[in-house]
């Protein structure tokens, strides 16, 4: 009987022990089961740079709204406003005072798209971020097919654009500078492929740690490594304006791009001057023997002045290609911000 009674009385002290034990258990599996988190835990960013987009913003919410509560139980939208000139922060903070998963970041200057992106993806919280543009060229309706293909496994996914809505020019110029780029960095690039991604949270916290000034998305994403996989969509006609890129800027984004990239210019410069070397000596060589052979005086003025122009012009050209290469390190040595925001809105205030 004693015996039986120190039993019900261990009873309820054990009780509250297992109790105890099982709750530390699921708080240990609310944090590693996905689908367990709390309420405020995003599963989805989009983030969207936004330059001439105005006409674009309130369809652009409607329908990724639309595609994202089928999708996913919780998400966010970061739009990104690179000193619009058609006053498109109004209407983002309108967005976002209707609706709270709309976040805003308003940048003090006209930054470019890509700085902007890394301003979108400084603060995207989701498990899986969505970076696409604003003129709904990238549908977000296709935005299904990179999600699903990424919860196979994959820790990037490109969106392949098929049939593209763009100009003859550009699309001859895209794939151009797609195989230039693919022969100075010694590696495939796909001419077809986009800023229309979705990455992993993984992925991104590395892309934060990358500060240098000279930045392409996609590039960025192909350097980082990680599992990658590509998914084809059906590329749209822009809802409303018209593209803020000149065949100046695309030159000048593709120069930039390659720079940052590659050093193969250099060596080619390098490989080049010593073939234009050996050449000279062979000429130099034949010359002298055709005289001595044969008594042929060499021509004199004009072939001289050709010469010195032609090796004159082959120096500018490798001067200018050197000083690209240290404009970007000065430039780097700087130390200044990617970016540099002016006000946000429905974000943290120490952003």
């Amino acid at each position: 009987r004693a015996r039986r009674s120190r039993a019900n009385e261990d009873r309820p002290r054990l009780q509250r022990a297992y109790n105890s034990t099982i709750k530390m258990e699921l708080s240990q599996e609310a944090l590693e089961v996905p689908g367990r988190e709390s309420s405020s835990h995003v599963v989805l960013s989009v983030v969207v740079p936004v330059y001439g987009c105005r006409e674009c913003l309130f369809e652009l919410h409607r329908r990724l709204v639309l595609v994202l509560e089928k999708l996913v139980p919780t998400f966010e939208i970061v739009l990104v406003n690179d000193a619009s000139p058609d006053n498109s922060w109004t209407l983002i903070q309108t967005l976002a005072t209707r609706d709270v998963r709309v976040k805003g970041i308003n940048l003090s200057r006209n930054f470019g798209q890509h700085y902007a992106l890394a301003a979108g993806l400084d603060v995207a919280e989701g498990d899986w971020v969505v970076v696409m543009d604003c003129d709904l060229q990238h549908p977000p309706e296709e935005i299904e097919k990179l999600y699903h293909k990424a919860l196979e496994g994959h820790d990037i996914v490109f969106g392949r654009r098929t049939q593209r809505q763009d100009g003859l020019v550009k699309r001859g110029t895209s794939r151009l500078f797609a195989r230039v780029l693919s022969y100075l960095t010694d590696s495939r690039h796909d001419g077809t492929v986009s800023n229309f991604t979705i990455a992993s949270r993984n992925v991104v916290r590395t892309l934060r740690t990358m500060r240098e000034r000279n930045r392409s998305y996609p590039l960025l994403l192909n350097w980082v490594g990680y599992d990658v996989a590509l998914v084809e969509f059906q590329h749209a006609r822009r809802f409303a304006g018209r593209s803020s890129y000149s065949f100046s800027s695309l030159v000048g984004f593709a120069i930039e791009s390659i720079v940052s990239q590659s050093d193969k210019p250099l060596r080619l410069s390098i490989r080049f001057g010593f073939l234009v070397s050996l050449g000279a000596t062979l000429s130099s060589a034949w010359l002298v023997f055709r005289y001595l052979r044969w008594g042929i005086p060499v021509a004199g003025w004009t072939s001289v002045i050709v010469s010195i122009y032609f090796v004159a012009g082959l120096l500018f050209a490798n001067l200018g290609i050197v000083g690209l290469y240290i404009g970007r390190i000065f430039d780097a040595t700087k130390g200044r911000p990617l970016y540099v925001v002016e006000s946000t809105v429905n974000l943290p205030p120490t952003y």
